[in-house]
């Protein structure tokens, strides 16, 4: 009777090649830029995905500085949340781990410009 190998414990799982946003995180992304453009707030957005960020950015007009930029960075997951609300200044208008209420500071101001 023989002894069968040992097999060894598989370790951490290799780090993404690149960061994404899934479909639940998209579709609730692109409603709030959807009321954007229905409010005529924005006119086109842009995406980029790399190995440590993926970024959505919400622009009045293509070629302008964003308006707001949404960013998934997973590192960051055990500190000040994975999402991060950036304004067209570069200031970090809100953190969070979950996106809803990230959105949120958006759909805020869209209310506001309603009234």
């Amino acid at each position: 009777m023989s002894i069968p190998p040992l097999v060894p414990f598989p370790g951490p799982a290799p780090a993404p090649a690149q960061v994404v946003f899934d479909r639940r995180e998209l579709g609730a992304i692109l409603a709030v830029y959807g009321r954007m453009v229905a409010m005529a707030e924005a006119r086109d957005y842009a995406m980029n995905f790399g190995r440590d960020a993926a970024v959505f950015a919400i622009l009045r007009r293509t070629m302008e500085t964003p308006i707001y930029r949404l960013e998934k960075r997973p590192a960051l997951r055990n500190r000040q949340g994975i999402y991060a609300l950036i304004g067209p200044e570069g200031q970090i208008l809100k953190r969070g781990q979950e996106l809803a209420p990230v959105l949120r500071v958006i759909e805020r101001k869209l209310i506001r410009a309603v009234d």
